[in-house]
């Protein structure tokens, strides 16, 4: 089996059995496409490659000072690319099964409170249909902690405002439900009444939520854009992304008491391990108070 075949049957393994977005897909490729590059000129096919050649690879790949967590995901690319393999009955043995992660650096995300989100909406010009949408965005982003694609793809008839819930597809095509609160709600009415029927979407775009004053749904960059200059000039000397909204939802709810498998579920994730890292951010939050009030942390 040549790459370029094995390419293609991972391509639809991919698409068709596990049924992974558009960018999740292009993301494997790319990782089984770094294997291609080094071990193809060699004349080493996807079929002869032992963990020997693997661990070559990833040495070469930390030698262009490649972060560690990129090294992970590539690396587990690797594992489903040869997963996918065992499971043809091509291979017998995944040669990636015994490749170790490198060690993640434990880093904590940047938190907004809820005086930056009053800072960043505050910088939004709300007599304008650009800007006036861009608050319903950080409200909903921050309000209900969804992935910034995930609202990018809202659709109209994902929002159901009688039982103030939301309907959000996430990764991998899966279906959660997330409550809204009545503000956001409400500033989400106000713009679908006031701004979304102003405009008229192009062909295809009717059933997105947010458009951009051409008619098109918004992109995850066109997000990121506003949010970073909304941040400049508000004045807040934080690194955020929309991504950060959602970081601070989170860490609000498991700072306040909140069940940490319902805020798994809010967030959509696959594991309780990944919501885990918000606890961490809780006991610095603890740490910060003690030292603030106690005494002794004075000394």
């Amino acid at each position: 089996m040549t790459w370029a075949e094995s390419l293609r049957e991972f391509e639809t393994h991919l698409r068709l059995e596990r049924n992974l977005a558009d960018n999740s897909v292009l993301a494997y490729l790319r990782d089984v496409n770094h294997l291609r590059s080094y071990l193809e000129p060699l004349g080493v096919d996807p079929l002869s490659v032992t963990p020997d050649h693997l661990r070559g690879v990833l040495s070469q790949l930390q030698m262009l000072d490649i972060a560690i967590t990129t090294q992970c995901r590539i690396i587990s690319g690797w594992r489903t690319f040869y997963k996918m393999l065992v499971i043809s009955e091509l291979l017998k043995d995944s040669p990636a099964e015994m490749l170790e992660m490198p060690a993640k650096p434990k880093h904590l995300p940047d938190v907004l409170s809820n005086d930056d989100i009053n800072a960043i909406q505050a910088t939004f010009d709300r007599s304008l249909p650009g800007p006036a949408r861009n608050y319903v965005i950080v409200e909903i982003l921050y309000g209900c902690g969804l992935r910034v694609t995930e609202l990018c793809n809202l659709k109209l008839s994902n929002v159901y405002p009688d039982e103030e819930m939301l309907q959000v597809i996430g990764k991998g095509n899966k279906e959660r439900w997330v409550p809204i609160n009545s503000y956001a709600l409400s500033c989400l009415q106000d713009y679908l009444f006031h701004i979304r029927s102003q405009i008229l979407p192009q062909p295809g775009e009717e059933r997105y939520v947010f458009l951009n004053l051409r008619g098109h749904h918004l992109t995850r960059v066109a997000v990121f854009q506003f949010i970073k200059a909304a941040v400049t000039k508000a004045g807040l000397h934080k690194n955020v992304s929309p991504h950060s909204l959602r970081h601070s939802f989170a860490t609000e709810l498991v700072q306040n008491g909140a069940d940490l498998r319902a805020v798994q579920e809010m967030l959509g994730h696959e594991t309780l391990s990944t919501t885990q890292i918000y606890t961490h951010l809780t006991n610095q939050f603890l740490r910060e108070t003690i030292s603030s009030f106690h005494p002794h942390y004075k000394k």
